[in-house]
């Protein structure tokens, strides 16, 4: 039977695992498994991951944190979508959002087409959903009095990542029983048959288990290093390896405070802005083949000048990665989760909503025995190749559509295309995405995220069939009460700043 859980890394991939299987299978009971997390003292998180998906609030619920404690621990922030600048041509009223909430009326008509037909001037998720007006405008998606978790528009978060492993860590010692252990691992001790039988510790000495989750990081330690399951590159599609990240402070302690991580498309790569209540962090993604590190550091500058940032700033810090994932995830008595898994981007901010489905599925799915464990891997390695290729899909997206011609890096991303979202955009050119387009129970970006940004970044659909009857005027329905939801909206939600600083001085109420 499995009893013991050793996790190895801690930072926000670490503790969310622990959190979540230590809250599910009752860690701190008699009856519960046992989990342990190695975390080593000498080794440091990278720290940038700070922007979330709305499904944190769900992963944050179900490990018994309380949202205010969070908000106030965090630096946490609310986030509702992601705004695109300069993406489609470069221009300077180039930009378009991708929003949290689905576009009203979804499922319910051919949207699309009666955009398409009836407001083709007006921008996609502008004409759809509230949301892009509540970000243009700094509003939080939420009212004084609503309760923990609860919405009036959908939210995700942008946190201290440093402070978010901090507070994790806590509420797993304090309230879910984990076990922890601050030490270095020093090897790996196998069983005859190949399983891992112990971690060898520097202070601990051999620490046993039944199932081991890599949460090391890039290093891998023990699916990369220890098993050699090697990394799949995607540079060939996804160009960008390398990132110099910066926080900067605000002009005053009342700035306003963004609803929306803002990326800005430069000569080969991108810029992402996101607002914490204390800071912005600004980062520059970029492809080291197509720009050097000073040129790019240059960009970045130029950047944080032309957004009202300080004449001086600190060093950034660099960071480079290989592009990529594991060619499977789950190895005999072994499962990598996070970084260890592999890295893509952060584009669309896909790096902590892996961690949570994983620690999701991972958790659900449980094996009972070692006799049950390798099925149980079987599907865990086929669910989640299946959702790293639609995550490299969805993100090339935004750049196969990019009409920008001012550098090569551009022009090559458009001449790389991967098969299957190739043959979605044929047929895309005459319907709108669907979902029949993605037949998985649980995807990882919804049909209506595609429609958001493939009309965001300017496709049209030249549609072979005429629309269904009464089409016209039900869509004409819909529109008008989106916008009047958005003028609702608009009167009665606070801004950003406004909400958190309550939230600070006197909670959100419990559901």
């Amino acid at each position: 039977m499995l009893r013991r859980i050793v996790i190895v890394g801690g930072g926000s991939a670490g503790w969310l695992v622990a959190g979540v299987l230590a809250a599910d299978r009752r860690a701190a009971g008699q009856d519960g498994l046992q989990i342990t997390l190695i975390e080593s003292p000498d080794v440091a998180p990278i720290g940038v991951g700070e922007g979330t998906w709305p499904s944190m609030r769900d992963t944050l619920r179900r490990i018994g944190v309380s949202e205010t404690d969070f908000f106030r621990e965090c630096d946490a922030a609310f986030k509702q979508g992601s705004r695109f600048n300069r993406w489609i041509d470069g221009g300077d009223s180039d930009c378009y959002f991708h929003p949290f909430m689905l576009p009203h009326g979804y499922g319910e008509v051919d949207l699309p087409q009666q955009w398409q037909a009836q407001h083709p001037q007006v921008p996609f998720a502008d004409l759809l959903s509230a949301q892009p007006h509540l970000c243009v405008q700094g509003r939080a998606p939420k009212q004084v009095m609503t309760p923990e978790y609860a919405s009036v528009a959908n939210y995700g978060y942008h946190l201290d990542a440093g402070k978010f492993g901090v507070f994790l860590r806590k509420h797993c010692l304090e309230k879910l029983g984990v076990q922890y252990v601050p030490d270095h691992v020093l090897a790996v001790n196998p069983h005859a048959n190949g399983d891992i039988a112990s971690l060898q510790t520097k202070q601990h000495g051999a620490l046993e288990g039944d199932l081991f989750i890599d949460c090391t990081g890039m290093q891998s330690l023990l699916l990369g290093q220890h098993y050699g399951v090697p990394l799949i590159e995607q540079r060939h599609v996804l160009f960008n390896d390398s990132a110099l990240a910066v926080q900067i402070p605000y002009a005053s302690e009342e700035a306003p405070i963004a609803s929306q991580t803002s990326s800005t498309a430069q000569s080969a790569g991108w810029i992402w802005d996101i607002g914490l209540p204390t800071r912005r962090g600004v980062g520059h993604v970029y492809a080291s083949a197509y720009i050097s590190d000073d040129q790019a550091e240059a960009e970045l500058r130029a950047y944080i000048a032309q957004t009202g940032g300080p004449a001086e700033i600190p060093q950034p810090r660099k960071l480079s990665f290989t592009p990529g994932y594991r060619e499977h995830f789950w190895h005999r008595n072994c499962v990598a989760i996070g970084l260890s898994a592999g890295f893509i981007e952060p584009l669309e901010a896909s790096a902590l909503a892996l961690v949570e489905m994983s620690a999701a599925m991972l958790s659900d799915d449980m094996p009972a025995t070692r006799e049950a464990m390798d099925i149980v891997a079987q599907r865990f390695n086929d669910a989640f190749r299946y959702r790293w290729e639609r995550v490299i899909d969805f993100l090339k997206l935004h750049y196969v559509l990019s009409r920008r011609d001012d550098s090569a890096y551009w022009r090559d991303n458009r001449s790389t295309v991967p098969a299957r979202l190739s043959e979605l955009l044929t047929l895309w050119r005459h319907r709108a995405p669907s979902r029949s387009d993605f037949y998985r129970l649980e995807e990882v970006f919804p049909p209506a995220s595609y429609q958001y940004i493939l009309y965001g970044m300017g496709f049209r659909s030249d549609y072979s069939r005429a629309p269904r009857p009464q089409e016209a005027a039900r869509a004409d329905a819909y529109f008008r009460e989106a916008a009047a939801m958005a003028r609702n909206m608009l009167g009665g939600l606070p801004d950003n700043r406004t909400l958190i600083n309550h939230i600070k001085l006197h909670g959100l109420q419990k559901i």
